[in-house]
């Protein structure tokens, strides 16, 4: 079966996507025998705005007549180790349903040929849950591949979760060759060097029977490696078909003649019907669990260095995806505006952003920044959204939602402590009015950290209350950074200076806010005790508590290091050290094969000792304590302890990093314990799924071991964690990165890389990031954060899934000002978009409340533990709908599949079950949550199940 196919990647090639569907449709219409795929929905939208609506109809009955299939369906092909699971899902979304809308037509076929190895969660999730059959994908392990093909288990029945069992396998196939045409022999655009077929007899390069012999001995060679006796040819590969022409000529006399032929029967197909005839076969196939993590080509290029490749465009993803779902929940309380403001271009944006040459880091510098840029055009959108919304909110004006007076501002660059809105002078009497939105479905309290001017400040709750606050020194390090990267963003230098963050702790309703007032104190003695300031010096042996709480950090007062973890509540009490190392980034000079943005390539490991004396500062206050530690020149770090989190947070400030030696370097963190972890560590599959790792280790294989570093990372969305027969280390991080147990005992993260040479895959640039503020051009800096703790073994659960969700989903923070304090006089000072009394089950999280254009809302639950995961939360829960939505009665509820493009039941019954091998036919079906009854409105979510609804209300006139 020829399957014409063409793969966009961002490269900078003479290519154009836009020329491919010009010439292909044409083609298509030219012959009806003719068939092709297509993929990705942002590049396929585009196009189509920009048709007549003759050309349009065209497409259309293409489509229908199934010559032209549209696969996958996505705005793009994600990547499956850096994005998150529910930016995954959005983008699909978008996609699908905009296909669902122009066409009528829902993807049977998941198309991944091109992201570097493959996660669980794409299989369950992104394939079997949104309706697909059938799975391809190109890139395996080289050594896993040689196996496949060598036992003909290339393509395979994959149950990657534990939880849901057969009921969302999908099958799998994964090609013999990545993407492309079965040999060299086969690429037909114009200036491709294939020998063409030549079928003129009367010229001199006749070559029918030379080329037919060719074909047939392709198809035999992969009918060889191959279960039943169809195979598929994906004739195409980047940026072809820009002269379709070209190629289907040569298919149309390829088809005819290897059928005159009649050693093999060749025709035009799509991925649907060849799996319409490999299920017609009724053949048992390999079943595969876990995932294909990690990926490398060959030997020495494991393609794990893009696990943390921009750190920084990363870190913007992940604060823009949690931005995103808040900013939506906002917009339908208030009600979307069709022709005002919207939170479109957020959604657009973070759509394109998942590409598997985007969010990876695999892109050149000026695609990364363009990504960017797009990121903040919509965040600006969004921004207007999420202050109307509040103030339409917050007024007791019945017409507020029309035209609202409170101004709100937000702070985006408040990782950098610039905040405008909050550094402000308050000693004419005006008030800042803090805005603190909760976007979870739980209660919910943390500290708040925003800059302020000076010391005598007061915070007052919605009641008018005044509450504990602690200020803490801006230090010099933080303000060098604020002030350089402020001006880099805004291109201008500010004109404020704050010198203090002051802290406060806010709880929050579910899907609802708080505020909090800010005024001007009488005197700073209001913060007494707040800041007791401990700087060490090296001669000192003493040993230094640090924690307000039951938590405390033992540090070592002579090295100027931690030493120990105690828990006084849990009664945990551990040795434990963190350390800072590089790996010398490898520049290719033996074999050509150099660290890069994809490849992860060490050639060396070097410890990162602090340089010149052993100092550090301990800020101390009866909310938190902080330990500022200046590890070297161009590595800074802040470990907090609060009062009432059980956990350590540790804020790094990495950058730049030095490459003047010529060398690259990639940055890690290493935590050390006593424990006896025996090779097995554990990491998250795009936020969901815990998968065990063993070093030196795969399931499927005899893995031969050439890399054990670079061999032995794995994707970290969520967290990782390790365990031994009393204690589990967990650590949480704030965005994708890199991870590994290299030895027993300790867990590492890749927190920045940059580097010299390009690993030859495509960029065809070095990972240098840079930043210019005027003039002058220096090393990117990156700062950001990642989570501790240490639980008794089998109690950890509960902190990664409920902390990791907040994590994920911050406070929103909204300012305004006032004159005097009297905010709750003309405002609501608190709400809640549930149920007063009510609140979601610790296990289940709200990841999507949107309204639709129609008036309805998508709405999806889903439950954030796996099977046997706690003995207390791995169970059925449910969530009342009735009291979700107090203040709207709700006329239907239908359950629709993940992507929202179908309903659930009409998914189910045409899903192709396929046979496993050494399976009994009757297999043990998973638990799922119970249809919806239409009066009671409970939805009931099994372990690790998403459910996926659209809701429709009576009017409230």
């Amino acid at each position: 079966m020829l399957a014409p196919t063409t793969a966009f990647r961002f490269f900078f090639f003479v290519a154009c996507v836009q020329n491919v569907l010009d010439s292909l449709i044409p083609a298509l219409v030219a012959d009806k025998n003719r068939k092709f795929i297509y993929v990705e929905q942002a590049f396929f939208q585009r196009w189509w705005r920009d048709q007549s609506e003759e050309v349009q109809n065209v497409v259309k009955q293409l489509v229908n007549s199934g010559q032209l299939e549209l696969i996958n369906g996505g705005m793009c092909m994600h990547d499956e180790a850096a994005p998150h699971y529910i930016d995954m899902i959005d983008q699909t979304t978008l996609g699908h349903r905009y296909i669902k809308e122009q066409f009528n037509v829902t993807p049977r076929i998941g198309w991944q040929i091109d992201p570097f190895g493959h996660s669980a969660v794409q299989a369950y999730l992104l394939s079997a849950e949104v309706g697909f059959d059938f799975l391809f994908f190109a890139r395996i392990d080289y050594q896993d591949r040689a196996k496949r093909i060598n036992e003909k288990t290339l393509e395979v029945v994959w149950r990657a979760s534990k939880s849901l069992g057969s009921s969302a396998q999908i099958m799998t196939g994964i090609s013999p060759k990545n993407y492309e045409p079965p040999s060299d022999n086969f690429y037909f655009e114009v200036g491709d060097t294939s020998p063409i077929v030549q079928d003129d007899m009367n010229l001199f390069d006749y070559n029918v029977p030379e080329r037919v012999n060719d074909f047939v001995s392709a198809a035999i060679a992969q009918a060889n490696i191959t279960r039943t006796n169809h195979i598929m040819w994906t004739m195409g590969t980047d940026f072809k078909y820009q002269y379709a022409h070209t190629w289907f000529r040569q298919m149309d006399k390829f088809i005819h003649y290897v059928n005159q032929d009649g050693r093999v029967n060749a025709l035009y197909s799509t991925p649907s019907m060849y799996i319409d005839a490999k299920y017609a076969a009724n053949e048992s196939w390999p079943l595969k669990t876990d995932d294909f993590f990690p990926y490398a080509d060959r030997e020495n290029a494991y393609w794990t260095g893009y696990f943390t490749s921009r750190p920084a465009l990363k870190g913007y993803v992940r604060t823009m995806s949690a931005y995103y779902l808040a900013a939506r929940q906002l917009e339908f309380f208030k009600g979307r505006n069709e022709v005002g403001l919207s939170t479109d271009s957020l959604a657009d944006a973070l759509a394109l952003v998942q590409h598997h040459d985007a969010v990876s880091g695999t892109e050149k510098q000026h695609v990364a920044d363009d990504y960017a840029k797009r990121l903040s055009i919509g965040y600006t959108e969004a921004e207007k959204v999420v202050a109307a919304s509040l103030a339409c909110l917050t007024e007791f004006s019945k017409n507020g939602c029309v035209n609202p007076i409170t101004n709100f501002q937000q702070c985006p660059l408040l990782n950098i402590s610039y905040c405008p809105p909050s550094e402000v002078d308050l000693s004419s009497g005006k008030s800042l009015v803090v805005v603190v939105y909760n976007p979870l479905g739980w209660k919910r309290e943390d500290i708040i950290r925003i800059p302020v001017i000076n010391e005598n400040v007061t915070v007052k709750d919605s009641k008018g209350k005044v509450i504990e606050s602690q200020l803490l020194p801006l230090l010099k390090d933080s303000m060098s950074l604020r002030n350089s990267y402020s001006t880099a963003y805004l291109g201008k230098s500010t004109n404020v200076t704050p010198s203090y963050w002051l802290a406060f702790s806010a709880s929050v309703p579910p899907l609802g806010f708080n505020t909090y007032i800010i005024s001007s104190a009488k005197q700073a003695a209001s913060h007494s005790g707040m800041r007791t300031v401990y700087k060490s010096q090296i001669r000192q042996n003493d040993t230094i508590e640090v924690g307000p709480g039951n938590l405390k950090l033992l540090y070592s007062g002579k090295r100027a290091k931690l030493m120990r973890y105690i828990n006084s509540k849990t009664s945990v009490n551990k040795l434990l050290e963190q350390s800072y190392i590089y790996y010398r980034g490898d520049d290719g000079s033996k074999d050509l094969q150099p660290s890069g943005a994809y490849i992860f390539r060490p050639n060396g490991t070097y410890p990162i000792e602090p340089e010149g004396q052993l100092s550090f500062t301990i800020l101390r206050g009866p909310l938190l304590d902080e330990v500022h530690q200046r590890i070297n020149p161009w590595i800074y770090q802040v470990t907090r302890v609060y009062k009432g989190k059980d956990h350590a947070e540790i804020e790094f400030t990495v950058g730049p990093i030095p490459i003047d030696d010529g060398i690259g370097k990639e940055v890690v963190t290493q935590i050390t314990s006593n424990m006896i972890s025996n090779k097995t560590f554990y990491t998250d599959s795009s936020g969901r799924d815990f998968i065990e790792r063993i070093r030196d280790y795969r399931k499927d294989w005899n893995l031969e071991v050439n890399q054990p570093i670079a061999g032995n990372y794995y994707p970290v969305n969520l967290g990782i964690y390790m365990k031994d027969n009393s204690s589990e280390l967990s650590i949480l991080v704030d965005r994708s990165v890199g991870g590994s147990s290299i030895a027993d005992g300790q867990l590492e993260l890749m927190l920045h890389r940059r580097l010299v040479a390009d690993d030859n895959r495509g960029v065809s640039e070095a990972l240098n990031e840079t930043v210019c503020v005027f003039d002058k051009c220096e090393g990117l800096t990156i700062i950001g954060k990642y989570y501790l703790r240490i639980d008794p073994v089998g109690e950890a659960a509960k902190w990664r899934r409920s902390f990791g969700q907040e994590i994920y989903s911050p406070f929103l923070l909204a300012f305004t000002e006032q004159d005097g304090d009297h905010w709750a006089n003309s405002h609501l000072a608190t709400y809640s978009a549930m149920d007063t009394t009510y609140v979601l089950p610790d296990n289940v999280a709200l990841i999507t409340l949107q309204e639709l254009d129609s008036g309805k809302i998508l709405l999806r639950l889903a439950h954030l533990y796996e099977i046997e995961e706690d003995t207390d939360l791995s169970v059925m829960s449910s969530v009342e709908l009735k009291k979700v939505f107090p203040k709207k009665k709700i006329s239907k509820v239908t359950e629709m599949n993940l992507s929202a493009n179908q309903e659930r039941a009409v998914m189910e019954k045409k899903r192709l079950v396929w046979r496993v091998e050494g399976s009994s036919k009757e297999q043990p079906t998973a638990v799922r949550g119970s249809p919806v009854d239409p009066a009671k409105l409970v939805v009931e979510l099994a372990p690790m199940e998403i459910r996926t609804f659209v809701i429709e209300f009576y009017s409230e006139r």
